[in-house]
């Protein structure tokens, strides 16, 4: 499994984007991820704030992650416009029975695939080397188009888990 998608980000977007990230709780099968990508695409389409179009892209990645990009260089995303897509989110997490607000399992890139892991289990997890401060982990905190293409995919000594990590 190859971790490249940068090409798929909006390159005209401002580097100060928001970005809003969902982590399936599994991997979408074919025909889930082509169901969601076309709602989140709808999505992006219509999405307004105080009625004004917002200039977004909704990105199903990995077929695991959902993400909303809003260039709000030029209409600013209100709370009622992010409410909004809370709101498409928690309907897609309904219809195709998946969690997607659960910021407790973290994502880790192992042995050519992406694993899911409880934060509670960190340190186990370091201790037994099934991780190291090396592993790469999808920071779903980054809050910016610039991040989401520099700091998403990191190593965990380089995120904010390396403070979580119990001192030896």
């Amino acid at each position: 499994m190859k971790l490249h998608y940068q090409t798929l980000l909006p390159q005209q977007y401002s580097k100060f984007s928001r970005v809003w990230i969902y982590q399936s709780a599994r991997i979408f099968s074919i025909q889930e991820a082509l169901e969601i990508e076309s709602r989140l695409e709808q999505f992006a389409v219509n999405w307004k704030s105080h009625g004004d179009p917002v200039e977004a892209t909704g990105l199903l990645l990995f077929r695991r992650f959902i993400i909303f990009i809003a260039d709000e260089s030029k209409v600013a995303v209100g709370g009622c416009s992010t409410d909004a897509s809370v709101r498409e989110i928690k309907n897609i997490e309904k219809e195709f029975s998946v969690s997607l607000f659960d910021r407790t399992q973290l994502s880790f890139f192992i042995k050519d695939k992406i694993e899911i892991l409880p934060l509670a289990q960190l340190n186990y997890a370091l201790e037994k080397n099934f991780l190291t401060k090396d592993t790469l982990y999808f920071n779903n905190t980054v809050q910016t188009l610039e991040e989401l293409k520099t700091n998403w995919i990191i190593p965990i000594e380089k995120s904010w888990l390396e403070q979580k990590i119990a001192k030896a």
